[in-house]
């Protein structure tokens, strides 16, 4: 079982730490355990609790009902909510439910019914991408335990290899090369295959080299099929003080190719670029340039 902090909840729920604090003091509806220098600390059935509560609330519902609702009952009000309400937020908040509790079939049936709703595209933009921010960051604060992680970063996975392999690729007269690929020891392979996904429903080409490419073997690719552009995302590696160096090298190595890069290790870092480099800053800015 995870622990959270009340700033924790905070990101996740939307709910301010001076709301939750009145509500725990007020209605008795949140009880945090306490550490041994008197600091709240919750666990994953406060933070299911707390994003229940605050869904119920934005839909109408006042704290002083929602405190005398049995905790069935509560679920079940949530559920109905999140089954025919289909606005951004409430199914942030319905696959955040589904990753705390683990639940594959709740999930299915969320991305499922958006994917109808939305189209895949709009649901990763909307729903997908600013879930998987919120968990980054509980993640890399250890807040998010990696069972729970995983369960969900795979289950994404495989909605966007599925809808990769269904696409139908109608090439145009003016197609481009893009080829992807990720950085020797970087894993995190989801924006990757979305990336693919986005450039190959504008009718692009795309070489996918995947995950964790030794440097030399890039060169290699890119000596067979030269690329008009080489797309990749920086998210955990290169360390820090190796960024610059990389990006220098990428530039110097590959001048007549455009590079696109983004990633947490690039995003707002005071990178320099060549003039033959960009940093896309999020993936709605990869479709806008590809536009």
């Amino acid at each position: 079982m995870s622990h959270y902090s009340i700033r924790d909840l905070e990101q996740l729920s939307g709910i301010k730490a001076h709301t939750l604090r009145i509500w725990e003091q007020r209605y008795n509806i949140i009880q945090p355990k306490r550490t041994d220098t008197n600091i709240r600390m919750y666990d994953d059935h406060d933070l299911k609790l707390v994003l229940n509560i605050s869904l119920l609330k934005d839909h109408g519902f006042k704290i002083s009902e929602i405190s005398k609702l049995p905790l069935d009952e509560m679920a079940k009000e949530v559920i109905a909510i999140s089954d025919k309400k289909l606005n951004y937020p409430d199914q942030i908040h319905a696959l955040t439910i589904s990753m705390i509790d683990l639940d594959e079939e709740r999930f299915e049936k969320i991305i499922s019914t958006n994917f109808l709703q939305f189209g895949f595209e709009n649901t990763m933009l909307n729903i997908i991408y600013p879930f998987l921010s919120r968990v980054g960051t509980l993640w890399m604060t250890g807040s998010i335990g990696p069972a729970q992680e995983h369960f969900m970063s795979n289950l994404i996975r495989q909605k966007v290899i599925v809808a990769i392999d269904g696409q139908v690729i109608k090439h145009r007269p003016d197609v481009k090369k893009f080829l992807l690929y990720l950085p020797e020891g970087e894993l995190h392979e989801i924006g990757l295959l979305f990336a693919t996904y986005v450039i190959r429903s504008r009718n692009h080409k795309v070489i996918y080299l995947g995950q964790t490419l030794p440097f030399n073997e890039l060169i290699f690719a890119h000596e067979v099929h030269k690329p008009d552009f080489i797309f990749s995302i920086l998210t955990s590696v290169p360390a820090n003080e190796e960024v610059q160096p990389y990006v220098d090298r990428l530039c110097s190595q590959f001048p007549e190719t455009q590079i696109l890069l983004t990633g947490y290790q690039v995003v707002g870092q005071d990178i320099q670029t060549g003039p033959n480099a960009a940093i896309i800053n999020k993936t709605e800015d990869l479709v806008d340039y590809l536009h």
